[in-house]
């Protein structure tokens, strides 16, 4: 996906100037002399900068951060950024290992992976950087399950439903008796973790008859290709596949509610709307790249999550993350 073009050039030579300076206030006068785009027409030349940062973590947050990383590099393409999708179990593996600099998660870092970064002196913040509905999804075939109750939902995946919840029917008796195939993440996705929290009552807890992956058009494939398939993801997921999926509304006591931006940030959509985040570690936001790149991140954070197709952050999320990351640039 490229994103390059669509935010303004002054803003990121701004950001980056302002990294290159060791922060500052936004409207700190240009030095004597300096042209603007915005007085001048052209683009302000940043402060070059160079090395790689290394991010890896959830499949869900990825496509936000390589939006990112896709405009950063148009001004910077001397700096590397390498996005990783291991899941966000996976990347906190390699967070706490000291081998990546910013961890993607579609979870909240859990207390066993917190002692884990402790052993290795890994100190990081968590930055709330977007708005997800979870969406459970039907290939376009399916014209019976419109809306799912939370407990239709866990009774096609929770771990007694292995090898006997196997046909639509099975869920309700008024579905087809269509076979049930389903598709969802892998057990180190944080996905994987929220879902089966809010549905299944547990974390973790779900039937292993299903077909996994950490790749989320995996199971956009899968369940488009399967007259009975259910599966869920992230919403930027269903938004791409809308030709070939629908998504299914969810009914957790107060009527279907259809995920959307809107059900998102208002809270209606429960249980399945949850925040996205970041984890950057305190050593990798010394190096200036890394400082610059963050500052560039937050500072566009919701232009950058509206053209990745992300529900943006309301105005006091967006306030949150700004101070979060002035006071992990300040530790």
């Amino acid at each position: 996906m490229k994103y390059a073009g669509r935010l303004a050039a002054v803003t990121l030579a701004g950001v980056l100037s302002l990294a290159a300076c060791g922060g500052g206030d936004a409207g700190t006068e240009a030095e004597p002399g300096a042209t603007t785009a915005a007085s001048e027409g052209a683009e302000t030349a940043p402060a070059a900068l160079s090395g790689e940062i290394k991010i890896d973590g959830s499949s869900t947050v990825a496509p936000l951060t390589q939006a990112a990383a896709e405009i950063f590099g148009e001004e910077q393409p001397t700096v590397k950024i390498a996005v990783g999708t291991s899941g966000t179990g996976g990347g906190f593996e390699k967070f706490c290992a000291g081998e990546t600099d910013v961890s993607d998660a579609s979870r909240p870092i859990k207390d066993e992976e917190k002692a884990n970064c402790a052993a290795k002196s890994i100190n990081f913040s968590e930055l709330t950087v977007a708005v997800d509905a979870l969406t459970v999804v039907v290939p376009k075939e399916n014209t019976w399950a419109t809306c799912l109750t939370v407990d239709q939902l866990k009774k096609a995946w929770e771990p007694a439903a292995e090898g006997k919840v196997m046909s639509w029917k099975d869920i309700d008796g008024k579905f087809p008796d269509e076979p049930l195939k389903l598709y969802g993440p892998g057990t180190d996705s944080g996905t994987f973790d929220y879902f089966t929290g809010e549905v299944n009552g547990e974390e973790g807890a779900s039937r292993k008859d299903y077909s996994p992956s950490e790749n989320d058009n995996d199971i956009v494939n899968g369940v488009a290709g399967a007259k009975g398939g259910l599966g869920y993801f992230g919403f930027t997921y269903f938004e791409e596949n809308m030709d070939k999926l629908n998504a299914v509304q969810i009914d957790s006591g107060s009527g279907c509610v259809t995920p959307s931006v809107e059900t998102a940030q208002n809270g209606t959509y429960t249980p399945l709307s949850r925040p996205l985040f970041i984890y950057p570690s305190t050593a990798a936001v010394k190096r200036p790249e890394v400082a610059a790149f963050l500052d560039f991140y937050v500072a566009n954070i919701n232009s950058i999550a509206k053209d990745a197709k992300f529900i943006p952050l309301n105005a006091e999320q967006e306030a949150k993350l700004k101070s979060d990351l002035t006071a992990l640039k300040a530790s």
